[in-house]
């Protein structure tokens, strides 16, 4: 099974949360991405945030396991990170990125990004473990008929082939 992970790294007084818009579908994300083969979990988000935003972190907890129902998905973990060092700059799948205000996500933040933040402003002294239930076959094509572009190219780069612009 295909793994994923997702960043979730706070400005210092967690008032602010990194996102970034992706080149290949318009959306507001977290920093995160696929696991590679053999690599560790811990390792492939700092990557992965380090590829995307140009920052050094370090992992301060693990904040979530996330379990798909259905081939929508990807095993998820979600990690909250520290900045350690450098400065924001764009990775190659990165249009734009910044920390932005708790109080002001943009209105395309990633639907399922914004429930796993939430998992995390809720800093439970355990792990959380919980289904990816936000993805169904019947939401994707209700997403597809309100944003049928954004859903093609995803499907696109899911198959491998990147639409970066």
């Amino acid at each position: 099974m295909k793994r994923a992970v997702i960043g979730i790294v706070f400005n210092p007084d967690q008032s602010q949360v990194l996102i970034l818009k992706r080149r290949d579908v318009d959306v507001w994300v977290l920093p995160g991405g696929g696991v590679d083969e053999n690599e560790r979990l811990e390792a492939a988000v700092i990557r992965e945030i380090q590829e995307e935003t140009g920052l050094s972190t370090k992992i301060k907890r693990k904040v979530a396991e996330y379990t798909p129902c259905n081939r929508l998905a990807e095993l998820t973990d979600a990690f909250e990170c520290e900045v350690i060092e450098g400065a924001l700059k764009k990775g190659e799948e990165t249009r734009d990125i910044y920390f932005c205000p708790l109080t002001q996500l943009p209105k395309s933040f990633f639907f399922i990004h914004d429930d796993w933040l939430q998992d995390a402003l809720k800093n439970s002294p355990e792990v959380i473990r919980k289904p990816i239930v936000q993805v169904t076959y019947l939401k994707l094509l209700q997403y597809f008929c309100r944003h049928p572009i954004q859903v093609i190219r995803f499907a696109l780069t899911r198959l491998g082939l990147s639409l970066n612009r």
